[in-house]
C-alpha cells in the first residue's frame, strides 16, 4: 500500500515574506521521498520569492522511502536533484538527448529545495558519488550543471580563450570548470574589487570592463560566457569575441536588448542561450566535479524561516561569494 508522508516547505508570498506549510502526499510506485541537507540558492529565486509556491529549485539529500517500483535509487543514497521535472521522453529535444528543452516538461514550482523533504520521481534524481560533498553539490546541480552543458555542447577545448562576464555564482563556477578543462579564462568585470577571486578560481586574465579602449585592446576570445544579471551590452560583447565565435547567454532578465545584426553577420559569430542540463549531462558534471576535486565558493545558512530571509537579503545586496547554501542537520 502506498505511503503517505508528512513534511514542511517554505513558499513565498505576494508580500514577501516566508511562508511554513506542511504538505503531506502519498509515495507513487515510482517515487522517492529526499529528506534534504542542502538547499541551493541564487538569483532565479529571488522572482519566486513574491509568488505563492515553493522557495528552491536544486538541492541534495538522502532518500528515505521508495516506492515499491524505484530501482534506480535506495535507501540511504545520497542524491541531487534541479528544477526540471518529468520531460515527455516522446519529443524531438528529448530524444536528441536535450530532454532539459522539452515543452511538455514540469518545473520546479511544483517541488522545492527549500524544504524537509521532496518527493521526486527517481529518474529525475542524481546519485552524488562518493568525493563530492553534498554541500557543494547542491548549488552545482544549477550553476554546475549548465556550465557543463555548454562545454560540452559546444566544442570548447583545451587550451581556447573563454570570456567570463560577471562574477557571481554562476561566473565563478565557469572559471573553475572552464580552467579545469584547460582553457585560458579571461575575465571581464564591472570592478577592480574582485580581481583576487577571479586568479584565485583560475582566471588567466583580467580585465575591468570600463578599462577597456580601443588603444588597448583586449585579445579576442572563442567563447564569451555573459553570467551577470541584466541584459548584456552587444556592441561590447561582439568587439571581444572572435570571428566564428559564440556568446552565450546563461544569466538574463526580462528587457528586451538590441543586437547590432551586421557585426553578427559581418563575423559569423553564434549568440547560443542555455537554461539548464540533461540528466546525463549532470551525472557526467558530477564525475568531472569529482575528478578535478572542483568547490564552489560558498556561505551557509541554516534552513529556518530566519535562515533564508537572511539569505535572501545577503543576495538582494549582493553579499554572497559566491553561492548561498541551506543547510539541514540529516541522520545517516
Amino acid at each position: 500500500m502506498p505511503k503517505t508522508v508528512e513534511y514542511s516547505v517554505f513558499r513565498g508570498s505576494e508580500g514577501g515574506a516566508i511562508i511554513t506549510e506542511t504538505v503531506k502526499r502519498t509515495i507513487q510506485p515510482n517515487e522517492a521521498l529526499v529528506e534534504i541537507s542542502h538547499a541551493g540558492l541564487c538569483g532565479a529565486d529571488k522572482l519566486s520569492k513574491k509568488k505563492n509556491i515553493p522557495l528552491g529549485h536544486h538541492g541534495a539529500g538522502i532518500v528515505r522511502e521508495i516506492g515499491y517500483a524505484v530501482q534506480y535509487v535506495k535507501i540511504g543514497d545520497r542524491v541531487g536533484f534541479n528544477g526540471s521535472q518529468v520531460p515527455c521522453g516522446n519529443c524531438d529535444c528529448c530524444i536528441g538527448g536535450k530532454e532539459q528543452y522539452c515543452a511538455q516538461r514540469e518545473h520546479f514550482e511544483k517541488v522545492g529545495s527549500f524544504a524537509t523533504h521532496a518527493v521526486w520521481q527517481e529518474n529525475m534524481l542524481i546519485k552524488l558519488p562518493e568525493g563530492v560533498e553534498s554541500k557543494y553539490a547542491a548549488p552545482l546541480m544549477c550553476d554546475g550543471a549548465i556550465m557543463w552543458e555548454v562545454l560540452t555542447s559546444n566544442d570548447v577545448r583545451p587550451g581556447d580563450r573563454i570570456g567570463v562576464y560577471g562574477i557571481g555564482g554562476l561566473g565563478h563556477v565557469a572559471i573553475l570548470m572552464s580552467g579545469a578543462l584547460g582553457c585560458d579564462v579571461v575575465v571581464f568585470s564591472s570592478s577592480e574589487s574582485k580581481r583576487h577571486d577571479a586568479m584565485a578560481t583560475g582566471a588567466k586574465e583580467f580585465h575591468v570592463t570600463h578599462d577597456i579602449v580601443p588603444e588597448t585592446p583586449v585579445a579576442p576570445v572563442q567563447h564569451l560566457f555573459w553570467c551577470r544579471d541584466g541584459p548584456p551590452d552587444f556592441s561590447k560583447l561582439l568587439s571581444q569575441v572572435s570571428c566564428s565565435g559564440t556568446i552565450y547567454i546563461l544569466a538574463v532578465g526580462l528587457e528586451t536588448v538590441p543586437v547590432p545584426m551586421h557585426l553578427v553577420v559581418k563575423n559569423g559569430i553564434r549568440v547560443q542561450g542555455c537554461s539548464n542540463a540533461s540528466r546525463k549531462t549532470m551525472r557526467n558534471m558530477l564525475q568531472f566535479v569529482r575528478l578535478h576535486d572542483i568547490q564552489p565558493w560558498i556561505m551557509t545558512w541554516p534552513m529556518t524561516v530566519d535562515g533564508v530571509q537572511d539569505a535572501f537579503e545577503a543576495l538582494n545586496q549582493s553579499k554572497i561569494r559566491y553561492r548561498g547554501v541551506l543547510v539541514r542537520e540529516c541522520g545517516d
